[in-house]
């Protein structure tokens, strides 16, 4: 069984903003894949399915980026699903708009949600980062995550999450390097 996360805040006022770009793509596979109903439980909003002949698990963490570590583990430890099955999506300031890059472990690179995911379960997870852009300055850095795409901004995204959606077979595979091909061309 798999672990899907997407990184965001559930205040309603969030839902378009970058740094939400985690539940886009988790309500992006719902819909494609036709999963379950998302459903309240362990502190995040959960569905479930299969895709490629594989059970999963969606989750949106309803306990805002800083502790999304809470609902993971929880999920983690009453399905028994090891840090290696699970798969977590979410903003990256450094890549450019749209680009998307995946990895098992390393370091949170500052951001708070994966942080907080390496303090409850480890850092043998598979994080899928996709490109925010950076605003150019450290103190703009708070606003431009939590602002919405613009225009421009949402047509580069659409594109990167559908090629994500096209491509989500690699991942459950582990084939992360055509993953990654797959989804920047």
């Amino acid at each position: 069984m798999f672990l899907f996360v997407g990184l965001g805040n559930p205040d309603p006022k969030h839902k378009n903003n970058r740094h939400n770009i985690g539940f886009v793509i988790i309500d992006s596979l719902n819909k494609r894949f036709n999963l379950s109903k998302q459903k309240p439980k362990f502190k995040g909003l959960l569905t479930n399915g299969e895709i490629n002949n594989q059970k999963l698990i969606l989750v949106k963490p309803l306990t805002f980026m800083n502790n999304s570590g809470t609902c993971i583990r929880e999920i983690q430890d009453y399905y028994k699903i090891i840090p290696k099955n699970v798969f977590v999506f979410h903003d990256d300031l450094d890549l450019e708009i749209g680009k998307i890059r995946c990895k098992v472990g390393g370091s949170s690179g500052g951001h708070n949600g994966i942080k907080s995911i390496e303090d409850t379960i480890g850092s043998n997870f598979y994080r899928i980062r996709v490109g925010i852009g950076h605003p150019g300055e450290k103190k703009l850095v708070d606003s431009h995550v939590l602002n919405d795409f613009t225009d421009e901004e949402t047509e580069v995204i659409n594109t990167s999450v559908q090629k994500l959606l096209d491509n989500v077979h690699l991942l459950i595979e582990r084939d992360l390097d055509n993953f990654s091909s797959k989804s920047n061309t």
